[in-house]
């Protein structure tokens, strides 16, 4: 097959899944073509089958904001016909399900039938889509779209719910991680540089916006670090990093952290972790946490959202209510004061992370664009 994925380049778990799950596909010999306004960051250009085309913005005197989706639309109507593609997957709504039919329209009275899959995968749906001035846009480029996708049943409700006029299916393929990237070994040399003397190490990874509550992951850490000798660990940027200096100064637990803004591969960081902590509002999935797991570090986190399916209470780790900074440090506290409890938790994390292997969910979303090419003339 030839598939073009629009995605966000970006560090956020949409662009990353979108990426990896392109990867997969050239490595099981499609040809996958890219289309975003900059490279995704995880893009590997060594691998094969891979193509990426870049959707220029023109900066007029006359527009306030650039019409990316005018110019996204215009992108893919090219490379569709141009590449000869069969497919079109884009991830994240907004605006990308929109200029999908907006480029299948144009394409259509060219006498070319392109069919367009849409992934849904969290803050489209449950932040900026409950907008109420992108709701039409968003529930009619849904219904038009060829099949949709949501990364996690909790998602697949909050669409239903946010979006009543929606009458499309919404079928669930969970997001996913590649195992084999995670086979970084912790070493105690390694481990030192962030923890010199033993201490426990825990980590958060986000991009430091409200709804991440990283300042629950510093009041966390605090009761944590005054009953277990513990360092923290924190990756990522964002709105709330001015918020979080300023609580590790008034916590006096500055010293005790060690923030290294945004990494592109977090991987060899999170191999030398004990604990992950992620207190966020809501995750539509919690793709921070599978990666925790696929490196054999239990999740602390909240309850909300789609987290419940892929941390498992008392196995993988533990959940509390959001907000409840005393049950998180409880918990951690359980998991942390005991090596082989420790090295239980480490286990279970693993187990649970191998049911989301790309080679279990890849097969989904091959199934899926086999189903939607039957029901479409496809211009070879």
């Amino acid at each position: 097959m030839k598939i073009g994925i629009v995605c966000y380049p970006t560090f956020g778990g949409s662009g990353v899944v979108a990426t990896e799950l392109g990867q997969a596909l050239a490595e099981k010999g499609h040809e996958v073509h890219f289309i975003s306004y900059s490279p995704p960051v995880r893009l590997d250009f060594l691998s094969g089958n891979i193509f990426y085309h870049e959707v220029s913005v023109s900066d007029y005197p006359l527009f306030e904001y650039p019409p990316y989706e005018l110019v996204l639309a215009s992108k893919l109507v090219d490379v569709v016909k141009y590449e000869k593609l069969d497919l079109l997957h884009v991830h994240y709504a907004i605006p990308h399900a929109s200029a999908a039919y907006m480029a299948k329209q144009i394409l259509a009275s060219q006498g070319i039938n392109i069919p367009f899959i849409t992934t849904l995968h969290g803050t489209d749906i449950t932040l900026v889509g409950k907008d109420p001035s992108f709701e039409p846009v968003i529930t009619f480029a849904i219904n038009q779209s060829d099949a949709v996708t949501a990364v996690s049943e909790s998602l697949k409700e909050d669409t239903y719910k946010n979006f009543p006029n929606v009458r499309k299916e919404v079928k669930v393929i969970p997001n996913f991680i590649r195992l084999d990237d995670y086979k970084f070994e912790s070493t105690t040399c390694k481990k030192k540089m962030y923890a010199p003397n033993g201490e426990r190490l825990l980590i958060h990874v986000s991009n430091f916006r409200k709804v991440k509550r990283v300042e629950d992951v510093l009041r966390v850490f605090d009761k944590v670090k005054k009953v277990i000798p513990s360092k923290l660990i924190l990756i990522g940027d964002g709105p709330e990093r001015g918020n979080i200096e300023k609580l590790c100064r008034e916590l006096d637990t500055c010293s005790d952290i060690k923030s290294l803004g945004k990494i592109v591969n977090p991987e060899p960081i999170l191999a030398i972790a004990d604990l992950f902590l992620l207190p966020s509002e809501t995750e539509s999935f919690g793709l921070a946490a599978l990666e925790a797991m696929a490196s054999k570090v239990p999740v602390i986190s909240t309850n909300s959202g789609g987290l419940p399916e892929v941390n498992v209470n008392g196995f993988s780790g533990y959940m509390s209510n959001v907000g409840d900074i005393e049950g998180m440090a409880k918990n951690a506290i359980h998991i942390l004061q005991n090596d082989d409890t420790l090295n239980q938790f480490k286990a279970n994390a693993y187990a649970q992370a191998e049911k989301f292997d790309i080679s279990k969910i890849l097969p989904m979303y091959e199934k899926l664009y086999a189903e939607v090419l039957e029901k479409n003339t496809v211009f070879k």
